[in-house]
């Protein structure tokens, strides 16, 4: 069983910067990608950012030049540095993995419990 476990949310104000984690376990082979995504009250979930092994990380256009992913594969961990945050990108914030797990032949999608950021004087 493969859990993956984020922390690092909170409350920040307009410009402030906040520093996400999100832990991968159990029976792990190998990760192909980890990323964030996040869903804001009424809106569709979105990509934010994302690293696949052996390419570049992606940034959705908004975050470009303010958010950075980066991944410790030996912690099994992907973080996402937010900075000069808004008061729009309030919202839960979801860690997603592609993982094959030790015994199994294919690749399977897994999320976290989510994270709420909210930016708010």
């Amino acid at each position: 069983q493969v859990q993956l476990v984020e922390s690092g949310g909170g409350l920040v104000q307009p410009g402030g910067s906040l520093r996400l984690s999100c832990a991968a376990s159990g029976s792990i082979f190998s990760i192909n990608a980890m990323g964030w995504y996040r869903q804001a009250p009424g809106k569709e979930r979105e990509l934010v950012a994302s690293v696949t092994s052996g390419d570049s990380p992606r940034y959705t256009d908004s975050v470009k030049g303010r958010f950075t992913i980066s991944r410790d594969n030996a912690r099994n961990t992907v973080y996402l540095q937010m900075n000069s945050l808004r008061p729009e990108e309030t919202a839960v914030y979801y860690c997603n993995a592609k993982i094959k797990e030790v015994g199994y032949v294919g690749t399977y999608e897994y999320w976290g419990q989510g994270t709420q950021v909210t930016v708010s004087s």
